[in-house]
């Protein structure tokens, strides 16, 4: 046993570059699974309103430590041997993508019914009309909820320790346990968290403020 010193205090400061870097792949990922889950929701056809329907149900319906779970623990027995980056990566992805999706479906119907009926007047395709017309303009509203939820990703990363993955949280659980100082130790992991996750804040609420200024004009 040791104590608490800068040595440990480097190391929990190193684990959280894979907190970021998880991140910045689980919104990537998210942002692209998202798009198609909000276009899904808004098209034409039934069909793809039900699957991204489902699709929403089922990833926010579920905790998402039991999608870690499943997907970690679930792979090898269809005979697929992940690592828990691997893991740790699909099931954010899978999440943020329902999350995203729903958030973005809201502001892409939250664009005036007149603007869907000139962009149809036009004989616009509904590609043409969602590329030219509606996303543009749907991209200004998503912008403060987006940057919000990045919050919430940084902070699932968290969840990730219990598969193994050696992030923030289970940089932690080590230096814990090699200390016995667990008051310390997860107030320096928290304090970590907070620095990462409060800038991002402060800038949706900046945003949302903006934005909020600029419908009132």
């Amino acid at each position: 046993m040791r104590t608490f010193g800068f040595a440990e205090f480097l190391f929990i400061l190193e684990a959280a570059k894979w907190t970021i870097a998880l991140s910045l792949i689980a919104f990537a990922g998210g942002a692209v699974g998202g798009l198609l889950v909000a276009l899904g929701r808004t098209a034409e056809s039934r069909w793809a309103q039900r699957a991204a329907g489902l699709f929403i149900q089922i990833f926010q319906g579920t905790p998402l430590l039991l999608q870690l779970f499943l997907i970690f623990f679930g792979a090898p027995v269809i005979g697929l041997d992940i690592n828990p980056w691997v893991a740790a990566g699909a099931a954010l992805i899978l999440n943020s993508s329902a999350f995203l999706g729903e958030i973005w479906r809201g502001c892409i119907q939250a664009i005036p019914r007149g603007q869907w009926e000139a962009a149809q007047a036009l004989s616009l395709s509904y590609v043409a009309r969602m590329r030219d017309v509606i996303l543009p303009q749907a991209f200004k509203i998503a912008v403060p909820p987006t940057v919000g939820y990045m919050v919430q990703i940084i902070k699932g990363t968290s969840l990730a320790a219990i598969i193994g993955f050696t992030e923030l949280t289970r940089a932690g659980q080590i230096i814990n346990n090699a200390t016995f100082q667990p008051l310390l130790v997860f107030s320096v992991v928290a304090a970590i968290y907070f620095a990462l996750c409060w800038p991002l804040s402060l800038l949706a609420a900046r945003m949302e403020r903006r934005q909020a200024r600029a419908l009132a004009r």
